[in-house]
Parts: structure tokens; C-alpha cells; sequence
């Protein structure tokens, strides 16, 4: 595109412009409308001595010329307040399943509980760059699960990020819980996030003046499927190494898994790594149940360490008691592997334990949801609801 300079000089040459305006009084208003050599329209306007260049509609449009100027004055300025009662505004009219209860800020220092004012900076690090990290807990009857699991991984991720803390952990620990008790949501989930906060918009993060944390509870009472759903291959590169393992907010390669699933008709679409062995979904691990009862997992090494996939091959040791599976291993997994399995699972927070019927044109097992399957996602509802303290913390309303 011409730079103004260079608009500037063209129009100075057109002789359909004159060089000086005759016949008009000094404060008179002359406009001219005139063509430029790269496909964009220009006017002059001379008041006066003063002559103003205006960028009109590009002239391969067939609509009259029209003063770009007229369009800037649709737009309103708003004050505080007209801007915080638009919020309000979309909110009410943008409601979902999902509702949001309350959040926590550490840049106002405090917690709300109104959906308008649950905004972050937009001169966060976290916003424009991408450099931030989050993590999340689920909050059932009233007790947050795996809530120190978790906390863990986002402070290993925030230091792979070399994010520095706002608080310590024990402080960051207290505000996770004192948000929840705020929100009165007994049934839903907390998910927070550490940034480099807020200060400009370079890359580097050495103008931002603190690092922030937010955190916000959601209630959502859909209940968790057991459905068997479909999976793809994505042909979406993985993440290398070094940020799949740690939970960053850069999720366009997820997001674009995820979206690539649902435009062929999948629920989600699974990730190899950079040997062709099994890698993870988009956002949940991937487990199978071999031919001999065997629970086998994709190794962490490579992959985001999934707080409830941990949990999962824990509680399986009971089905291994009980002599519904004959071993528990964590090991590469190949396609041809996983594809002839009986079973085939996705394993996360957000899903806790989703079977899995078929994988690209290959039917899982039977093509029905699986034993081992049924019964982990059973085991960890019920670890959810009456599990030990070191997965349970309760939340003081």
C-alpha cells in the first residue's frame, strides 16, 4: 500500500488537482475528488490555506465516492460508565451454558462478582503475546479436586515461562479458594492463570510492572458423558517439546485440532509425535486397553503431564484387583497399536473419562462403549465425590 508520503507527492502531479484555489473566499470549503495510481481513491479539500488529503473507497467499488471522515463519526466515544453498561449489555444478551460467578484480579486486588467487570488488561503480556499460563480444578459438592495437583503445574509452567509469582504458593492457594467461596458455585470449575501483566506492548516483558493472576469460577451443570464419540487423526503439527509440556495459553494449534474434528464430523483429533507413536488430544490424554487387559498410556516425556490421567492410572489399580485388567504401563503407544485395541479412551479434566468408538475409518473393539473404560469413569466420579484429602479441599461458603 502507498504510504501517505508517496499519496502526497502523486497528488501533487495529477493535473486534475490545481496547484492553488482561485475564486473563493478564505473561508471557503473546496473538495476534489480525484483517482491514484494504486487502485485507492483520494480527495483534496482545501480550506483556506489549509489543504487536507482524504482516503476515499477503493475504485474498483462501482458506489460513489464517499469521505471515509463521515464513517470515523458512526463510531462513539464512550465514557467509564457508557463503556462498563455495554458490557453489562453483551453479557445479558450472551448468556451460555456456562455461567461465570465470580473472578479474581490481582490487578484491581480483589474479587467480583459481576460478569461485566471480569475483564483483563489488553496491554498484558498475557493478551498480545501469548505469555502466560493457566491451569484448572474442578469444583464438586462444594470440595475443589486435585486443586494442590494442579496448582503444582502451573507454577512448573510458569517457571518454564520465566513468569515470576505475584504472591507465594500458599497465598496464590488461599485467594483459589476464597474466589470459590465468593462465587457460592458448588458444581463447576475454577480455572487461573498466571501472566507477565500488564505494562506495554513490546516483546520483551521488561515494561510490564508486575506479573498478574486471574482466576474465574465456572458453574456448568452438564453432566459428564459416557457416550462413545469419534476421533481423527490431526493433521495439525503438534507442539514441540518444550511448550507441550507445559500449559501455556498458546492454544491455536489445539484450536485448530479441535476445529479440523469437528469439520469431519469427529469429536476430537489425535496427535503423533515426532516418531509416529501416539502424543495426546487436543486437550485430554489418550489411553487404550490391549487385547491382554493391559491399560497402556503414551508417555508424559513429550506431552502435557495430565493432572487426572495421573489420577486415573491410580485409581485403575483397583480394576487391576478386582481382575478386570491384568497390568498398568505408561509406554509408546503406535497408531497400528492403539487402532486394534479393545479399548480406547480420552482421559482430562474437562471430560474425566470419554470412550471412544472409533478412530478415523477404524472401529474401536466392538465399536461400543468399553468395560475398562465405564468403570474408570466411574471410579473417578466417585473419587471426585468422597475421595481422600489430598484430592478434596474444601471450600468455606
Amino acid at each position: 500500500m502507498a504510504s501517505l508520503s508517496s499519496c502526497s507527492k502523486f497528488v501533487s502531479h495529477d493535473p486534475r488537482v490545481p496547484s492553488k484555489v482561485h475564486h473563493h473566499s478564505h473561508n471557503s470549503n473546496v473538495f476534489f475528488p480525484i483517482l491514484s495510481h494504486s487502485g485507492l481513491r483520494f480527495g483534496i479539500s482545501q480550506h483556506g490555506s489549509h489543504t487536507k488529503i482524504r482516503t476515499l473507497r477503493s475504485s474498483n467499488h462501482s458506489e460513489a465516492l464517499v469521505d471515509s471522515t463521515a464513517q470515523i463519526s458512526d463510531v462513539p466515544n464512550l465514557s467509564c460508565l457508557e463503556a462498563i453498561e455495554r458490557l453489562k449489555t453483551n453479557r445479558d444478551t450472551q448468556k451460555g451454558k456456562q455461567q461465570f460467578l465470580a473472578m479474581y484480579s490481582s490487578v484491581f486486588g480483589g474479587i467480583t462478582t459481576d460478569p461485566a467487570a471480569m475483564v483483563i488488561p489488553i496491554d498484558d503480556h498475557m493478551v498480545h503475546r501469548g505469555h502466560g499460563v493457566f491451569d484448572t480444578a474442578a469444583i464438586m459438592n462444594g470440595y475443589l479436586y486435585e486443586l494442590d495437583q494442579h496448582l503444582d503445574r502451573i507454577l512448573r509452567s510458569a517457571s518454564m515461562a520465566k513468569i515470576e509469582l505475584p504472591y507465594n504458593r500458599e497465598r496464590i492457594r488461599r485467594i483459589l479458594i476464597q474466589t470459590v467461596s465468593a462465587s457460592k458455585c458448588r458444581k463447576g470449575s475454577l480455572r487461573y492463570w498466571l501472566s507477565a501483566g500488564p505494562g506495554d506492548f513490546q516483546l520483551s516483558p521488561s515494561g510490564c510492572h508486575q506479573p498478574a493472576l486471574y482466576a474465574v469460577v465456572i458453574q456448568d451443570q452438564s453432566p459428564f458423558d459416557s457416550k462413545g464419540i469419534r476421533v481423527i487423526t490431526s493433521s495439525i503439527p503438534i507442539k514441540p517439546p518444550q511448550f507441550a509440556t507445559m500449559k501455556s495459553v498458546n492454544y491455536l494449534p489445539n484450536v485448530l485440532s479441535k476445529m479440523e474434528a469437528e469439520e469431519n464430523g469427529a469429536y476430537a483429533a489425535i496427535w503423533l509425535d515426532s516418531d509416529g507413536f501416539v502424543a495426546e488430544g487436543p486437550n485430554m490424554n489418550v489411553a487404550f486397553v490391549t487385547k491382554r487387559k493391559e491399560l497402556i498410556m503414551p508417555s508424559f516425556d513429550y506431552i502435557l503431564s495430565g493432572c487426572t490421567a495421573k489420577r486415573v492410572l491410580t485409581l485403575a489399580a483397583e480394576l487391576v484387583r478386582e481382575g478386570k485388567l491384568g497390568e498398568i504401563k505408561v509406554r509408546n503407544v503406535s497408531v497400528g497399536e492403539g487402532k486394534e485395541a479393545d479399548e480406547m479412551m480420552l482421559i482430562g479434566s474437562g471430560v474425566l473419562v470419554r470412550p471412544v468408538v472409533q478412530w478415523d475409518e477404524q472401529v474401536i473393539g466392538d465399536g461400543k462403549e468399553g468395560p475398562v473404560a465405564l468403570s474408570l469413569l466411574n471410579l473417578i466420579i466417585e473419587d471426585m465425590k468422597s475421595g481422600p484429602p489430598t484430592v478434596r479441599v474444601p471450600v468455606p461458603y
